[in-house]
């Protein structure tokens, strides 16, 4: 039974944190309401606790909270948020409470947004295909359900146009399965809330979708609540009604930098170029919530933004992710430059449990060895390409201006389609076949003599 213990005993505010004296009692993670002399009341939670004093971060902005009219009273419980099917086409703040204009969400029970840790002997191998509509995604960094994937990307590229399409394409193939979308957008423009809100309801995505919104102009701190608020909800759909969700976080680098300044606040002591040091085990803590978990129908996969700053591939905040997650990949800029959509690099980028996902019965057969020839060729033809920048393309072997050829026509039919393009894997892998039909079939030797015989047309 949940009871409440109020607190005058305010010491000071400092930044989002209000450290309350002479209590003896609380517990870290504890949800507090903070109760200003106007009346308006605030949540917090206590993030360290001694014996004579309790941290309290508050959800909300410290403006108004005075040492002498403002109270504290600690609830006895930990932060919970309510969970129900009819939260499907609806969209929530960064909170979890409603924020459009329909009636009140009958919620089935309330739960701790921190979760319940799975037990890795329990987890099992995700091995089930997710068709995303895009090429370079299910044709050659396929995502599977159960996976964490993160895409890598930078200011001002088209991330949210890539995950938005995702959203609205998504489904496990042929499963015929209960499939849903939990959307977080974490810290981004009103703006771009609105233009995914407003592309999900166009595209009639919304209905299978649950979306949460974290504004830049909220406070920041309320970004560490919206991921675990999102996984949270995505929990209840998954384990408890037996679909299968796709996560998506947008962007996990607005989390890491609420994170960092959660930790100046506190004055703890700094890591890599500021970040706390405790942030790959809070990262751990979101991405370690997807997987596949034995005896249960559903699943949780996730495909979360990562901004990198300044383009920069060594930044802790993706160098951890890359450690935690299985694969990434990147969106290019060089591409976006050359007015390519989507513009996902196959160099570089990696899905390591793809080859769980596809193959005969999955995707086809010939998926593999496709998209290895699809990978070696355009790599080979982005050697020619910085070849022929220093001695020219007339210089170049008959062989190696074929590659460039088929670099060239790789970028404009296999990576570039349109934002309404949904494309089936066997679209993508006929386009491979049409594509690899560019070069002597001697060049192809990652795939299957079988699957040559089968798909390759040369052009005579």
């Amino acid at each position: 039974m949940n009871f409440e213990v109020n607190y005058k005993t305010i010491e000071r505010v400092a930044g989002p944190l209000v450290v309350v004296g002479k209590v003896g009692n609380a517990a870290y993670g504890e949800i507090v309401r903070v109760k200003l002399g106007s009346g308006e009341s605030r949540l917090g939670q206590v993030l360290e606790t001694t014996k004579k004093y309790a941290v309290v971060q508050v959800f909300g902005p410290t403006e108004g909270i005075t040492i002498d009219t403002t109270s504290v009273s600690f609830l006895g419980e930990t932060f919970h948020v309510g969970v129900s099917e009819d939260m499907l086409g609806r969209v929530f703040d960064g909170q979890g409470r409603p924020r459009d204009i329909k009636a009140e969400v009958s919620f089935k029970e309330r739960r701790d947004i921190n979760g319940a840790p799975i037990n890795p002997a329990s987890r099992a191998m995700p091995q089930d295909f997710i068709e995303t509509g895009i090429s370079t995604i299910d044709g050659l960094n396929t995502l599977v359900r159960g996976q964490k994937l993160p895409l890598f990307s930078g200011s001002g590229l088209p991330h949210n146009e890539i995950t938005a399409q995702v959203t609205r394409q998504a489904k496990v193939k042929g499963s015929g399965e209960n499939f849903a979308v939990v959307f977080a957008s974490i810290g981004i423009t009103y703006d771009d809330a609105q233009y995914f809100i407003n592309e999900f309801r166009k595209t009639g995505a919304l209905s299978r979708t649950v979306a949460f919104m974290n504004l830049a102009d909220d406070p920041s701190i309320e970004r560490i609540l919206t991921p675990r608020i999102a996984l949270t909800t995505a929990e209840y759909l998954a384990y408890d009604r037996g679909m299968h969700v796709l996560v998506i976080l947008n962007d996990i680098t607005n989390y890491a930098e609420a994170l960092r300044e959660l930790s100046s606040a506190r004055e703890e002591v700094p890591g890599r170029r500021g970040y706390p040091g405790y942030m790959y085990t809070d990262f751990a803590s979101i991405y370690e919530r997807a997987g596949v978990v034995k005896g249960k129908k559903g699943t949780i996969t996730q495909l979360n933004v990562v901004t990198m700053p300044g383009d920069d591939v060594t930044h802790p905040i993706v160098d951890l992710t890359g450690y935690i997650t299985e694969g990434q990949m990147y969106i290019s800029r060089e591409l976006y430059n050359k007015g390519i959509y989507p513009p996902i690099n196959p160099i570089g980028s990696l899905s390591r449990l793809m080859s769980n996902g596809i193959g005969k019965g999955k995707t086809r057969e010939d998926h593999r060895g496709v998209a290895d020839q699809l990978y070696g060729a355009y790599a080979r033809a982005q050697e020619a390409k910085s070849l022929s920048s220093i001695v020219g393309a007339e210089a170049l072997t008959d062989i190696d201006k074929k590659f460039l050829h088929f670099g060239d026509e790789f970028e404009k039919r296999f990576i570039s389609q349109g934002f309404y393009d949904a494309r089936s894997i066997e679209d993508t892998l006929s386009i491979g076949w049409e594509l690899l039909s560019l070069l002597p079939e001697s060049e192809l030797n990652r795939v299957k003599e079988e699957y040559i015989k089968k798909y390759y047309k040369p052009k005579k």
